[in-house]
């Protein structure tokens, strides 16, 4: 019981110095590059199901999520600390999904559309089907600026 009470009495920045973000990044800018293999650990799986809601294409999650890594590590020693890193990353993540979407409305123009064959890899129902697609629709005929938080709201419970 002692030691819980000690851990208790600790001011929160000392229990948090070595594993809270601020302290990874400012690592990272000092130096040590290996934090930031803790800081994409810590965030990949939001950071991927950002890109899911957004683009709805499990094929482009991994690649738009180096991306997004990769933008981060070559900026991060510009991180300024006035918001948390998350905000930042999320940023970043809804960013390259935007550019993605940007390349794929020019190819569209050139391309024609293709109907998709692929299976799920599951049965679904017409019905659920239909409400999948008319929820999806309407979530992309929003704009950015009601889309975006929608789904980080969705994504974050």
């Amino acid at each position: 019981m002692k030691n819980k009470k000690n851990d208790e009495d600790l001011p929160l920045p000392q229990i948090l110095n070595l594993d809270d973000d601020f302290s990874l990044i400012k690592r990272f800018i000092e130096g040590d590059e290996s934090v930031f293999s803790i800081l994409v650990q810590r965030h990949k799986e939001k950071v991927r199901n950002i890109i899911y809601l957004t683009l709805s294409n499990h094929e482009l999650v991994d690649d738009i999520a180096q991306e997004v890594f990769l933008t981060v590590y070559k900026n991060l020693g510009r991180f300024r600390f006035e918001s948390q890193f998350t905000t930042w990353l999320y940023r970043v993540t809804v960013n390259k999904c935007k550019d993605h979407l940007r390349k794929m409305k020019i190819r569209h123009i050139f391309l024609p559309i293709k109907d998709s064959d692929e299976d799920p890899g599951y049965e679904t129902s017409p019905e659920i089907e239909d409400i999948k697609e008319i929820v999806h629709n309407a979530i992309e005929k929003l704009p950015d600026k009601l889309r975006i938080p929608l789904l980080l709201k969705i994504l974050k419970g």
